[in-house]
């Protein structure tokens, strides 16, 4: 099942494959923060900010979530590339 990143109930991420592929847009697009540890588990751990969630969904006709990913992965490359 593909998943995406949504924002009070509204999808505003393409679909992915996988949820870890939409923790790393959300990531790169600044929406994730890390908390501090609280009693129940140790060290800082990842949420999304604000009202952003990532949940399953069907993709949009039409659309491949693995040519989604490939397309992300890229960008993110060439972004790297620009940056060093």
């Amino acid at each position: 099942m593909p998943y995406a990143l949504f924002c009070n109930d509204a999808q505003i991420s393409k679909a992915y494959p996988d949820e870890s592929d939409v923790w790393r847009l959300a990531q790169r697009s600044g929406l994730v923060v890390d908390v501090t540890a609280d009693d129940n588990r140790p060290g800082p751990r990842r949420v999304l900010d604000n009202d952003y969630e990532i949940k399953p969904c069907r993709a949009a006709q039409g659309e491949d979530p693995a040519r989604n990913k490939a397309e992300a992965d890229r960008q993110a490359r060439m972004e790297l590339e620009l940056n060093s």
